[in-house]
């Protein structure tokens, strides 16, 4: 019986029972929808940590300002960092849709145990006011301060698990080959920030809310139930999903044997004619488990892995041996590390207003009427209201009108939209200090500067703070978004999970350049401040936070100059080789080698 068009199947992709997916059943918004809400539960569970965990760390836990600022960045970091691993396993051996499913539930029991510690006061220290000149507070220690950590890096390996593999796996509904779904996809890109929004703003308001005023277990309890809930949804899209075949095997041990093999026949002499290198037959029952690319006249010391020599030895070894394919594939990945590498500072930026930001809130006056005071660490709300508000107006109505003028289909390339960002987000750096600046006139004109915070609030609206997080929420829409759907879009089929995860450990190092940055500074500007640093101790109204904002403002200006040489030599990716016969693909790779990059 012949296939209709819509039961056509899926190339590399089977549902939850292991058989051919096929278009009318699996895959498209359907299935993506799904993932999207999942991901807007886990990030209601955590948003309300990377905002309000230092205040959790210093008032309940009493870590001075710049200790806690440093564990919650360093807890970011490692759950960026960790999503690596995470990634490798998915893509190679336990597959997208499962590393999701056993991450949610290691959140789940990470947010179980801090719940539980901040419950019962036995497992905290004595309730004290750090704030307080005259105060000697103890400080969490011994079994209680490691089930804190074990609770918080349980917490960073879920969390990396979700950020390695859903992205992905929502991508994978669709088929990157079809124009149609091509333009889907990137769809699913902008509203995957939307459901981050969405979920963020409900976590940094409600969450944050409950945190402050009921207790950091009630606020604790809420994220355990909202991870739970996107854990059920995650496994009620099960019929529907495109899973991506694991081939069980590491692409990334495949890129580190071009490297080995490329050194080891660095005397050996390339041949003119580029179809003498190393390939697999390219027939269609290959093409089903292998995505072949063209060779490109880029990178060309590493076709020395692809060159075939007459030692029978070597055509057993894949580590003197390659194809073109992996040759390309490695090609890929060294091109994009120049972006990699200009994404770290943007993470940077955004660690302080996590950090620092709310710490300015903190001594500011909250209210929000006679009898609300809004959170400080409820601040980040602003621009996440309005991101609600502009991601779908950018994709429903910018990219449509852009595309009529550019013909790209996203509207503007995704280097063209990092870009935007970047500069962004040093704006909303000087922003910062300028707004800082301001905070600190007024506590010295109303001799505040020995003010306790949220107690003595300074006569200036928290609201002063949300320029900065205005500017820097337009930054995430164009940068962050724009990176995850680069990286997926121009890493090779078998690794679009660690693909993701160029952007998540981008953030790694950016959170743990923070912390290394704020020693740093303190460091070299002991001698100099009467606070013994910039950034040191615990009264903010006596530091130089508006110097360290400036700095940041002129590091991320600088990192833009160079991202602009960066990208003006990037070239994109090539499509796959389309298979149809032996001599057909030969001749097309003969003579249309012109096919590099699009």
């Amino acid at each position: 019986m012949d296939l209709t068009e819509k039961d056509v199947f899926i190339e590399g992709k089977v549902n939850w029972k292991g058989r051919a997916a096929t278009k009318n059943k699996h895959g498209g918004m359907r299935a993506a929808v799904l993932i999207l809400a999942t991901f807007a539960f886990e990030n209601m569970a955590n948003m309300a940590l990377a905002v309000n965990f230092v205040t959790y760390f210093t008032q309940v836990m009493h870590y001075d300002v710049a200790e806690a600022a440093n564990h919650v960045t360093n807890f970011m970091g490692t759950g960026y960092i960790i999503s690596i691993v995470m990634a490798c396993l998915a893509d190679a051996y336990v597959g997208r849709f499962r590393t999701v499913l056993i991450a949610v539930f290691v959140e789940c029991a990470g947010f179980s145990l801090l719940t539980i510690q901040a419950h019962y006061p036995s497992l905290k220290p004595p309730l004290c006011n750090i704030f307080l000149p005259t105060s000697n507070c103890e400080k969490v220690s011994g079994r209680n301060a490691a089930l804190l950590l074990f609770a918080v890096y349980l917490l960073a390996v879920g969390n990396g698990g979700v950020k390695a593999a859903l992205p992905s796996h929502g991508a994978d509904q669709f088929d990157e080959k079809d124009p149609k779904e091509g333009i889907q996809m990137s769809t699913y890109f902008n509203w995957l920030l939307v459901s981050i929004a969405a979920g963020g703003s409900i976590s940094i308001t409600v969450f944050v809310w409950v945190q402050d005023n009921k207790g950091f277990d009630w606020g604790f309890g809420l994220s355990l139930i909202a991870m739970f809930l996107g854990a059920i949804i995650c496994i009620l899209g099960l019929p529907w999903y495109c899973i991506y075949v694991v081939l069980g095997s590491s692409a990334i041990t495949e890129i580190i044997q071009v490297y080995v093999a490329a050194i080891r026949n660095r005397k050996l002499q390339l041949p003119e004619d580029p179809t003498e290198l190393h390939e697999l037959p390219m027939d269609k029952e290959a093409a089903l488990h292998q995505e072949f690319l063209p060779h490109r006249d880029v990178y060309r010391w590493l076709d020395k892995a692809a060159i075939r020599s007459d030692n029978t030895e070597q055509s057993t070894s894949p580590w003197k041996l390659c194809t073109v394919t992996q040759v390309e594939n490695a090609k890929i990945l060294l091109a994009m590390l120049p972006v990699f590498l200009c994404s770290f500072i943007m993470t940077l930026c955004l660690a302080q207003l996590q950090t620092f930001s709310v710490q300015q809130g903190a001594t500011m006056d909250t209210k929000l009427t006679n009898s609300f005071n809004i959170p400080p660490a409820s601040l980040p709300i602003i621009p996440i209201a309005f991101l609600l508000v502009l991601v779908p107006i950018y994709d429903q109505i910018f990219v449509p009108l852009i595309r009529k003028f550019t013909g790209i289909p996203t509207g503007i390339t995704y280097l063209q939209r990092v870009g935007v960002g970047l500069v962004l987000s040093a704006l909303s750096m000087a922003i910062a200090g300028i707004m800082e600046v301001k905070r600190k006139n007024i506590a010295k004109h109303h001799n505040m500067l020995d003010a306790l915070p949220v107690l003595q609030p300074l006569p200036i609206s928290v609201f002063w703070l949300s320029f900065q997080y205005f500017v820097f929420g337009i930054a995430d829409m164009f940068t962050y978004v724009g990176l995850l759907e680069f990286f997926y879009s121009q890493a090779p089929k078998s690794i679009k999970s660690i693909s993701s995860c160029f952007l998540w450990s981008s953030m790694a190092i950016g959170y743990f350049m923070s912390s290394i940055m704020v020693k740093i500074v303190n460091h070299a500007t002991k001698g100099v401040t009467k606070s013994k640093g910039w950034l040191a101790g615990n009264n903010i109204n006596r530091n130089h936070l508006e110097n360290f904002y400036w700095l940041l403002a002129i590091l991320s200006l600088i990192n833009f100059i160079i991202y602009l040489f960066v990208a003006s030599k990037y070239k994109y990716r090539p499509q796959s080789l389309d298979v149809k016969d032996d001599h057909e693909t030969h001749q097309s790779k003969t003579m249309n080698p012109s096919t590099e990059y699009f």
